[in-house]
């Protein structure tokens, strides 16, 4: 396919000039680029209309429905509705706060993971929701038509069904769920601009939480952990374990279909084009792997210390331009503060930014 036609076609969908996009997608565009060029008729077909709608949603927001409100502290407050497939946003409502389970598996898990993600924050971070303020979790089903992705949009969450020969359904995994919400955390704290390295740096903070929301749900330490994101997202018609790998970048798929991850692991690698609104998704596996080395040579779970620190700073200290040096050195003093200069911590800290090239060894 030529590049006129990708362009035509909304290819270029994160290549645009606003420096914060308020749809944060989990697959990254090249990863759908990949099945319209390999794919069977199909597959091409869902995957362009995938990232065409994506295309138009960063364009505009659609309108958010439903009454909007501020829960108090410490109180959870959920509302899963139906898309039914068409794009209007929030679509019916499937299931409240306090509802029992209905007959619907995305619904249910819809709403079952935006309660871990929520109750994850409140009881290792102290944090009342999204905003710190008791943001209403409004999330939304069944969007689209084999919809490949899901995205938070600045207000909620969005989720497609995935095509079924391919994707599974985006709800399946509570991470994919985390990482979405957590844009939405960094939104309101440190708004890592969506480009270029704060854009990794954005999109590896989600990871990173989505992640730990997992371990924590499976009680699983860094040691036990896959560290895998998107791991039963695919079909077994795909030859990959996940969408990226947080020990491993590089590794997570290699599919005649969806092509091979092409995650740097090293600083030395990163990409430095434009496409994925200058390698927010690729690139994202740099700050990845820097928290994985991290969490494990501190050891035990890595919510408790590996977690804690990169909270505080992400609450507290990044900045909306920050590049990965400035991010690493500020991660770095965070844990001296946490923990002691020249703690165990510390050094674990320091060692995962130098191990992946953003520090220099001293």
């Amino acid at each position: 396919m030529t590049q006129k036609r990708k362009k035509a076609f909304g290819f270029s969908c994160q290549e645009h000039s606003h420096a914060r996009c308020p749809i944060c997608c989990i697959l990254p565009p090249h990863m759908l680029e990949n099945v319209v060029v390999h794919g069977d008729t199909r597959q091409r077909d869902w995957a362009l209309q995938t990232l065409t709608l994506s295309s138009e949603l960063r364009g505009r927001r659609k309108a958010i429905g439903g009454i909007s409100f501020t829960a108090q502290p410490g109180e959870k407050r959920r509302t899963i509705y139906d898309a039914k497939n068409a794009q209007e946003l929030p679509g019916t409502l499937a299931r409240s706060e306090g509802d029992p389970p209905c007959s619907d598996e995305a619904v249910n898990e819809a709403y079952d993971s935006a309660g871990a993600t929520y109750d994850f924050y409140q009881e290792i971070f102290e944090r009342n929701s999204i905003d710190d303020k008791g943001l209403r979790l409004d999330s939304t089903v069944h969007y689209g038509e084999k919809y490949d992705n899901a995205f938070w949009n600045g207000s909620q969450m969005v989720y497609g069904d995935g095509d079924g020969e391919l994707f599974q359904r985006f709800t399946k995994c509570v991470d994919v769920i985390a990482h979405e919400l957590t844009h939405g955390v960094t939104q309101h704290e440190a708004n890592l601009s969506y480009f270029g390295e704060s854009g990794a740096l954005n999109e590896s903070m989600s990871d990173v939480f989505g992640a730990l929301v997992k371990q924590w749900v499976k009680k699983q330490t860094a040691a036990e952990a896959d560290w895998i994101i998107g791991e039963g997202l695919f079909t077994e018609k795909v030859k990959g374990v996940g969408i990226r790998s947080m020990k491993e970048p590089g590794t997570a798929y290699d599919d005649s279909v969806l092509g091979k991850d092409i995650q740097p692991a090293h600083y030395k690698d990163i990409y430095t084009g434009t496409k994925d609104n200058g390698g927010v998704h690729i690139n994202s596996g740099i700050g990845n792997r820097a928290f994985y080395l991290a969490a494990l040579e501190i050891g035990g779970y890595a919510w408790e210390k590996a977690g804690k620190i990169w909270y505080v700073a992400l609450r507290d200290r990044l900045r909306s331009g920050n590049n990965y040096n400035r991010a690493a050195k500020i991660i770095v003093k965070v844990a001296g503060e946490l923990y002691g200069e020249d703690s165990a911590e510390q050094k674990a800290v320091k060692n995962a930014w130098t191990t992946v090239g953003v520090l220099s060894p001293e």
